[in-house]
């Protein structure tokens, strides 16, 4: 090959042709370069806070302030920024761990777990409890800065609240009627430990996953569990048939009273009603005495001889009167009678 036609034959003339090249195009090159600067300074200042998240803002490893979800700007290799899931439900899971969660969810145990989960009630029985921890971080500041090990110190205050709870209660209370009243008062401790320790977390409820004895008393728990469910069962009947009886005899026995009540106020205002029918009848009788005798008399009569029957009468004193032969009730209609 000859010399002529190889660019690195001459060192000095490729030297020049690119010195040549680079005055030629040189203000492109520069604008590039500055272009690039620029980029890279861009890139290097501009972060970007997702929507589930808030930055915390540190300048030489000082606290100097908080960001929202969005786009911010900081000071290139002298701020730092770290994101917390700040604006996220978080669980932290005690007594199983869910490997795969769906239709059918997948749980997984373990010795870590069963430790966990295996507790000591109040009657100095053993329950196997887990549970679920829903929080969030309230405060990113003492989240980061205040606790070394976040989530760690999460895990032991939780596990150390939970025995404290249940440790008051007998095994009955903790596997069947006493389980919303735990987790309650669960809740309220681990809030008022995380709060004391500056963690920045919140506890927004405690979840009970399951309860139930360890598997070598689980049968004997069963017929226990079963007697108690018929006992209550009876009761219950019991007070059915209680709160069905009684109010029937209540009203029964208002029913008499309303009644004798009723059969009273109408035997006085009859009562009344005579007595003031009399003196109504006594004050025509004073004033026509021979009127109000008759009257009554006739009254009486036409009362009394409907109801007699055929009968004759005869007066004594008409002497020499043929009485006459004839029924008292003949046209005095369907009740017969004389008048």
């Amino acid at each position: 090959m000859d010399d002529r036609d190889n660019p690195f034959s001459n060192p000095q003339e490729s030297i020049d042709a690119a010195k040549t090249a680079y005055k030629k195009h040189s203000p492109v090159i520069k604008f590039l370069f500055v272009i690039a600067v620029i980029g890279l300074g861009i890139a290097a200042t501009y972060y970007q806070v997702n929507p589930d998240e808030v930055g915390v803002l540190t300048r030489f490893g000082k606290f100097v302030r908080t960001a929202e979800p969005g786009p911010h700007f900081k000071i290139p290799v002298i701020d730092t920024v770290q994101r917390v899931k700040a604006k996220r439900q978080l669980k932290k899971e005690f007594g199983f761990r869910t490997e795969s969660a769906g239709v059918k969810s997948a749980f997984r145990r373990d010795i870590m777990s069963t430790k966990e989960s295996m507790m000591l009630t109040g009657d100095l029985n053993v329950a196997i409890v887990e549970w679920i921890v829903h929080y969030r971080i309230k405060d990113p500041y003492q989240y980061v800065f205040k606790v070394r090990n976040v989530e760690p110190t999460l895990q032991a205050l939780s596990e150390a609240t939970m025995r404290s709870v249940v440790g008051d209660y007998s095994v009955t209370e903790v596997l069947t009627r006493g389980r919303e009243e735990i987790l309650e008062k669960a809740r309220l401790k681990l809030a008022e430990l995380c709060d004391r320790y500056e963690t920045g977390i919140a506890i927004q409820r405690i979840e009970l996953k399951d309860s139930a004895p360890p598997d070598a008393v689980k049968p004997s728990f069963n017929e226990v569990n079963q007697a108690e469910q018929e006992s209550e069962r009876m009761q219950n009947e019991a007070w059915a048939k209680y709160n069905k009886e009684i109010p029937k005899a209540r009203g029964e026995a208002q029913q008499v009273l309303q009644e004798a009540e009723g059969y009273a106020i109408e035997r006085v205002n009859n009562a009344r009603g005579e007595v003031e029918r009399f003196l109504a009848l006594q004050k025509e009788y004073a004033r026509a005495p021979n009127v109000t005798r008759t009257r009554l008399y006739l009254e009486t009569l036409n009362t009394v001889l409907p109801k007699a029957g055929k009968k004759i009468f005869v007066d004594e004193g008409a002497k020499g009167v043929v009485p006459m032969l004839f029924p008292l009730n003949r046209g005095l209609g369907q009740e017969g009678g004389a008048r």
